[in-house]
């Protein structure tokens, strides 16, 4: 299936194909990115280095036209209905991990853009250790785009400590990026997301239908991707996703030990 254009993006400068032009450095090792870059999907959007990105933002440069975005977000590999609620199970740091994903009722508007917000939590041994609120929008030829996030990391005392990692489209140079294509296929590479410095992950489609079970289902026709930032050059993950239902796993292949699984969903 050839993959969708996107409508009328004519400069964004986050969609790293491949050898990163939204990252400061190079993908891990062992990650196919590292190798030849591959064309972008949204042939009409030119990559350019990170410099420009750095000191480019969609409100300044009008890159992004909110005029080309929907309200909401039903891509059938990440559909994020109000309501729905994820809990995810498995192991981070060593500690038994819960994360929960919420889909909220409320927007907010990033780089004039309606985004869908998302509430998610981890709790590890039973703890809250981290609390994240991220921003969602779909362009009307069905890409997801990431516009940011809000993130706290508490303290056993609930106190926050650090809000490293926070940022939000088209301030201080911060930029979106794609998070899910509308016709994903095996090669597809794109920057999720672009503040220099804090948050600059990437993804490359691996495959299109492979087998995953979780504790919440078994599925033969998984999305399997790689996920890796060139912040953290010795971490890679791979992400799984099925149709209708979004992210249904991921776990750590490069770096400490880590994997959550879909374990339940609860529908409004």
């Amino acid at each position: 299936m050839a993959p969708r254009r996107l409508a009328v993006m004519t400069a964004i400068v986050v969609l790293a194909t491949g050898c990163g032009a939204a990252g400061r450095s190079a993908p891990p090792a062992s990650s196919p990115a590292a190798t030849t870059p591959r064309p972008t999907i949204l042939s009409q959007v030119p990559t350019l280095a990170p410099t420009a990105a750095a000191s480019t933002s969609p409100s300044a440069s009008g890159s992004i036209d909110p005029t080309d975005f929907v309200a909401t977000v039903d891509n059938p590999w990440f559909p994020l209905i109000p309501g729905t609620v994820f809990t995810n199970t498995g192991m981070k740091d060593g500690k038994r991990a819960v994360d929960t994903f919420e889909v909220g009722h409320e927007t907010l508007v990033i780089a004039g853009v309606t985004c869908v917000v998302i509430h998610d939590s981890l709790k590890l041994d039973g703890v809250l250790e981290e609390r994240t609120s991220d921003y969602y929008g779909q362009d009307r030829a069905g890409n997801v785009w990431y516009f940011g996030e809000d993130t706290d990391e508490l303290d056993a005392k609930g106190n926050v400590t650090t809000t490293e990692g926070s940022w939000h489209a088209g301030v201080d140079g911060a930029m979106p990026g794609i998070y899910m294509s509308a016709d994903p296929a095996v090669g597809q590479s794109f920057a999720q997301e672009f503040y220099e410095g804090h948050a600059e992950d990437h993804f490359r489609v691996k495959a299109l239908a492979v087998h995953v079970k979780v504790p919440f289902g078994s599925y033969a026709d998984a999305l399997l991707t790689e996920e890796w930032t060139p912040l953290e050059p010795d971490v890679l993950d791979n992400k799984y996703y099925v149709r209708g239902i979004g992210q249904v796993r991921e776990v750590a292949v490069k770096g400490d030990p880590e994997e959550l699984s879909l374990a339940r969903i609860q529908r409004p």
